[in-house]
This record gives C-alpha cells, structure tokens and sequence, in this order.
C-alpha cells in the first residue's frame, strides 16, 4: 500500500527524497528533499555553509559525504524554505554529478539519515495538499512532462497555470449563488417566500449549461491534442497496409509478408507530423476465414475502425476490384462487393483511401492530379506519392485539433465529470421550468456543483488522489 495512504495523513510528518532529473548517466543529476526534516537531514551529509542559518531560495556551493563520512561529490545544494516551495514543505535539491554510483549512494546516505524514498508522484501530491494546486493544475504538471508537441506543451502549460481551474470555478461560484439563493428558501419556507424569479434562476443555468456543452465539445480535440490522433490503416489482406505503415514511419515496424492474413493484432506506433501526433493503428486485413485468432484480429481492426478519428483505407490492384484508369481515384465503391461489406465505417470518420502499388498500375499513378481530401495514389515500396498522403494526413489532423484559444478539456475524468455536471445541470433547469418543488431542484443543484467540485480536488477521495499522482514518476 503506498505510505501516503496511510490513516490520518500522518506521511506528512515524513521527509522524503528521489532523483528528479530522468534516469541514467548525464552532466548533474537533481535529487530533491521535502519534509519537515529535509534541511536537517541533508545537513547530516553536507559539508559547507550551514544549511540551518541560510535563507530560503539561496544555493550553495559545497560537499557531500555518505552516512559513513566518506566522500561522495562536490554539489550545489539549493534550499527552499515553507511555505515559499513547490510542495509547500522545506525542500532542499542536491545538485550533484550524473554518475549512477553517486546518485544510488547519496540517496541510500539519506534514507539512513532520517528520510525514506518517495512514491511515485508524491512530491506533488504534497503540493496539491498544501494548496499549492488543484487537481487539474498537478494533472497539468503530467501532461506537460509527457508533451511531444507544441500543441500540446501550450494545452499543458494552460492546464498548468489554472487556465482550466479558473473556468470550472467560475462556473462553481455562479452554482454557489444559485444554490445559496434557493438554500435561502428552504429556510423560510414556512413563509413561502421566493428570492429569485425561477426565469431569472432558469436563464443562469441555461448559460452554465451552455458552457459545460462547449467544453465538452472540444474535448476530442484536445485528447487528440494530447493523445495524438488515431488513425486506423485497414483494407484487405496483403493491400500493403502493413507496409504503408513501415513507409510513414520510415522504419521496419510490422512485418510485411506476401502470405496473407500475417498481421494477427493491431500493431501501434506514434509519429509527429506538422508539429501534430498521429497513433497509426495497422490492423489485421478483412478476408472470410475460419481461423480463430485471425478472427480475432479482424474484431480487433474493427475496434480500431470505430476508435479511430482518421481510416487510411487500402486498396491494391492485386487485391481489389479496382474500376477503370479514368476513375481510378474513386471512393470505396471502387472495392470489391466483400471489402465494401466488410468495411461499414461509420459517418463521423474521415476516410482517405489509398490506392497502394501504384507502381504496378502506371495508369493509376498517372492519375495523382485526380487526389482530393479523401483519396490518393501512392507506392509504398518506392515512395511515390507519400509526401501527398502525409499532406492529407497533416490537414485532416489540423481540423480535427482546431481549437480558439489555448484552453481545451484533455483528460477522460475532466470529460467524465463534466458530463455528469451537464446532466445534473438539465435535471436542475427542468426543475425550474417544470416549477418542481424547491428541495429537488436545490439537490440536483448540489450535485452540479459536486461533479465540478470533484473536478477541480475541492472534493475528493483516496482513491482518486492515488489513481491521478502514481502516473507521474518517483521525482515529481
């Protein structure tokens, strides 16, 4: 069980360090203390300028000796003094050379020198509990460590700096006024007295409903933002999907056969392209068979299908019906009947079909001039016509993550919670139109504002603390 799920918070009197730069050998690593013991622990192992006496955002320039006094390394030891802190503790960072041995020692002479190594994401879960932040700033902190694109490092850095907080409090505060007015009518119910007009109470929450629906609205483009957008290759058996996805990524990722059927599972890897993240999903190809796990793979291909923002779909002149030359740029008509059945791709993906082997067809090739936003030719083994599909590929994503501003909702339980605000948000707004009795209305008002509270950490639980802070890493 993670010490910090121990009864009474009493971890808190703990003081405890880890390695916060990433791990292996580099030019200095950073080891950081936080506690109420941190300064006296580390004064333990310092030799320099009293670590009790100097004042707090200072560094120094000193040695370390592990818990034995043999000496370890020349360090810069940085102190940060409560509450002026990133967890609100006494924190002390060790500055110290990025050999292994001396990171492993140093951290071993300070758990024998009164502190215990951290958990993962402890350090700022001490943070959020001094108030330092709230839950979506700490989930903000993650998301920036994990950005591989501009795009997403500026929803992180936004999510980071309460850009999101101060909306969900805000649309909380409006909640609160609402609630305390009818709040206020319970009192006094006896003299049936009535603070607001219900049109006046009905137009706030419709604008709060309002608000709540476009947040929500633009969550798919945040979480592709933050995700990278899916993008499912699919076609029939041996249509060179497996080799499209090899030629994207520039490297032998799937293992491209002439047997047909050779991809069993949906193989999955990340590029960057125009600064934007696309998760290319090469799925098992569609042909009847009575193979269990082939079988399989095709369930899978469809889950990818409907997981999917963008389907690449394959054909080939070896493997499907494809129409004449003049049209053979043409949409999934051009597949055979059983391709065609096959592939049932729902209404809200976008669908570029690729008309692979190009190179085998020179009628087809010659016929580039015909790409549009939904189709074109390529080769895979020689290239040809590739930058085309990555074009696409990049104008899709950039449609598909168009955001105004800097402010998106990326996380799933953001996502969650909103939505179970915006129908307890409904159920409030009907009670007022409907003239529903005031002790109904005020309880799904509760419920509103409990969905946002959770959002933000304003309530929560062990459970949720635990699930949100182990996704960071030991040092942060």
């Amino acid at each position: 069980m993670p010490v910090w799920q121990m009864v009474n918070n009493t971890y808190i009197n703990d003081t405890i360090c880890a390695v916060s730069t990433p791990h292996g050998v580099g030019g200095i690593a950073v080891i950081r203390i936080s506690g109420p013991g941190a300064i006296d622990v580390t004064s333990k192992l310092w030799k320099g300028k009293d670590l009790r006496d100097v004042p707090s955002h200072t560094a120094h320039l000193g040695t370390l000796n592990d818990h034995e006094g043999e000496f370890l390394d020349q360090a810069v030891t940085t102190v940060f003094r409560a509450p002026r802190s990133f967890t609100g503790e006494d924190v002390v960072e060790l500055s110290v050379h990025g050999s292994l041995y001396v990171q492993q020692r140093l951290i071993e002479a300070l758990c024998r020198s009164g502190a215990r190594l951290a958990e993962p994401g402890e350090f700022t879960r001490r943070a959020f509990l001094s108030g330092k932040m709230d839950l979506v700033e700490a989930e903000g902190i993650a998301d920036m460590l994990a950005a591989r694109t501009q795009a997403a490092h500026r929803l992180a850095a936004a999510q980071m700096r309460g850009g999101i907080s101060d909306k969900i409090n805000g649309l909380r505060e409006q909640l609160i006024e609402l609630a305390s007015l009818l709040e206020l009518e319970l009192d006094f119910s006896e003299e049936d007295v009535e603070f607001a007009s219900r049109e006046d109470l009905a137009d706030k929450a419709k604008a709060i409903i309002d608000e709540v629906t476009r947040l929500l609205g633009i969550y798919k483009a945040g979480n592709a933002i933050r995700n990278g957008i899916p993008v499912a290759i699919v076609g029939n058996t041996n249509a060179g999907k497996s080799s499209l996805l090899n030629a994207i990524l520039n490297e032998d990722r799937a293992i491209v056969s002439n047997i047909h059927g050779t991809t069993r599972d949906v193989v999955e890897d990340t590029i960057t392209l125009g600064g934007l993240t696309f998760r290319l999903l090469d799925t098992a190809g569609f042909r009847t068979t009575d193979d269990p796990v082939e079988q399989l793979g095709i369930a899978r291909s469809q889950k990818a299908i409907s997981d999917a923002s963008i389907i690449l779909h394959v054909l080939s002149p070896d493997t499907d019906n494809i129409a004449t030359a003049g049209d053979a740029l043409g949409t999934l008509s051009d597949a055979s009947p059983d391709t065609a059945s096959a592939y049932n791709f729902p209404a809200d993906k976008i669908v570029i079909t690729v008309h692979n082997k190009s190179d085998l067809r020179p009628d087809v090739m010659s016929s580039t001039a015909k790409s549009s936003k939904s189709s074109v030719a390529i080769s895979a083994k020689t290239g040809q016509g590739l930058p085309d599909l990555i074009a696409l590929l990049t104008t899709h994503g950039r449609t598909l993550t168009a955001l105004q501003g800097d402010l998106a909702i990326t996380n799933l339980r953001h996502k969650e919670s909103l939505t179970a605000a915006l129908t307890a948000a409904r159920q409030t707004l009907e009670a007022l139109q409907s003239n529903h009795p005031t002790v109904l209305t005020a309880q799904h008002l509760r419920e509103t504002i409990s969905h946002l509270s959770r959002l933000t950490g304003a309530i929560t639980d062990q459970t949720l603390l635990t699930t949100i802070f182990t996704r960071f890493c030991i040092g942060k």
